[in-house]
């Protein structure tokens, strides 16, 4: 098996062994995904609490504040499962390059242990030649050290035994140039051995570094997957916890709501009320109103202390996201701060002022007839009141002071029109 694919072998072995798949493009995707698909959840969470907080309006401050708990768990979750995702990910990439780094390890240990092997059995190659060429040295000592051509013509005892010196002498020299030749390959091997050997040792010692390394880091984004995953567990056990929390106030809620309801029909009753009296007055009195025609745009100014108007919640029907009704917001929320001044938008005269379910503080105007439509309108919330019942005032003319009483989540004027003593979208009559 080549080194590389024994390198590859082992990579499998160790990604198997630690439950982890090797790195691909398409994990990376999916990260990526999970990330985008988060922050898209978070986004309509955030969305989502918004329109509740609209929709809380109908709701006292206490059972607003277990919803608000309630969309503030279910914002974070989606960002603390992408922190998980991360973690996750995180371990994975470090469990991945640790089974990497232990293969390279291995594979760089067994060529250490290879070269040392190698090194050890030339070591003994190389004494055994030397051994070799000492007994050649003490053997041509022993015999007078003579070598030569002439020294054996002279010793002959006759050609036959010339020719058996002359042959022993060659076999013995060209012996002796190869067991040095030998010797000198061997010693050359053994140093280009060593050399790889002290490369090989440091290249082990790196990777036993780095090798600690990727454990530490791998037990760091252990450490922090849990963390993510302890997190997101905490949250959901306490939306959990919330939800049952808001099941029990249901009835609450209802009665609420109910109250409001009730509240809001009975301001229209009152209107309708007023508007048939004055019909009546005003047949005895043989004067007409004419039939009624389109009311226009445009009627009322600007009625809070912030210029140009600042809309923070328009008219039209909500739906609450947890707890699933739908409602009509008859007005529209203009922004003004909690003691800021608040406007008569439109010349009329008062027809109270005073605190009513759910509307808090009301000032009701009555404008008279526009266009044979009898024309009213609402300030809602208010801290204080600056006018009382039966009072004319004039368009601009201060009625009271924004606040945060009634049904409401914070300091804000919520403005109603009536036409006919039905609300109406206030909007376009602002000239929005």
């Amino acid at each position: 098996m080549t080194r590389h694919l024994r390198l590859t072998a082992v990579v499998s072995a160790i990604a198997l062994l630690l439950g982890i798949g090797l790195a691909t493009p398409a994990g990376a995707d999916a990260i990526d995904d999970k990330r985008k698909a988060a922050e898209q959840k978070k986004a309509a969470n955030a969305k989502a609490r918004d329109d509740a907080e609209d929709a809380m309006e109908g709701l006292d401050a206490s059972l607003q504040t277990v919803i608000a708990a309630l969309q503030d768990l279910e914002a974070q979750i989606p960002a603390a499962q992408a922190t998980l995702d991360a973690a996750n990910a995180s371990l994975e990439k470090a469990q991945r390059e640790a089974a990497i780094i232990a293969a390279r390890l291995q594979d760089a240990t067994e060529q250490q242990t290879t070269i040392t092997t190698t090194i050890d059995q030339d070591a003994q190659k190389a004494a055994a030649l030397r051994g070799a060429i000492g007994q050649m040295a003490r053997e041509a000592y022993r015999s007078g050290g003579e070598v030569s051509g002439v020294g054996m013509i002279l010793d002959a005892d006759s050609t036959e035994d010339f020719v058996q010196r002359y042959g022993l002498m060659s076999t013995a020299l060209r012996t002796q140039a190869q067991v040095l030749d030998a010797l000198k390959a061997t010693e050359a091997k053994n140093k280009n051995a060593q050399a790889r050997l002290v490369a090989v040792q440091e290249r082990v010692t790196e990777l036993k570094a780095a090798a600690d390394q990727k454990v530490v880091e791998a037990d760091a984004a252990r450490a922090a997957a849990a963390a993510a995953r302890q997190t997101l567990d905490d949250l959901l056990a306490q939306q959990v916890a919330q939800q049952q929390n808001l099941e029990a106030q249901k009835a609450a809620i209802a009665a609420q709501l109910a109250a409001i309801d009730a509240e809001a029909a009975q301001v229209q009753a009152e209107l309708q009320a007023a508007i048939a009296e004055q019909k009546a007055r005003d047949a005895a009195a043989g004067v007409s109103q004419g039939p009624a025609g389109p009311i226009g745009n445009g009627l009322f100014g600007n009625p809070t202390a912030t210029n140009p108007i600042y809309v923070t919640s328009e008219y039209g029907m909500r739906f609450h996201p947890i707890l699933h009704y739908w409602r009509l917001h008859a007005g529209i929320d203009l922004r003004d701060h909690c003691g800021q001044p608040v406007y008569a938008g439109r010349a009329g005269t008062v027809q109270w002022a005073k605190a009513r379910t759910g509307f808090g503080n009301q000032v009701m105007i009555d404008h008279g007839y526009v266009n044979g439509n009898a024309l009213s309108s609402s300030y809602n919330h208010l801290t204080s009141f600056a006018v009382g019942a039966g009072q004319h005032v004039n368009a601009g003319q201060l009625v009271g002071y924004a606040g945060n009483t009634g049904t409401s989540a914070a300091c804000h004027l919520h403005f109603e029109v009536y036409v006919n003593g039905a609300t109406a979208n206030p909007r376009p009559l602002l000239g929005l």
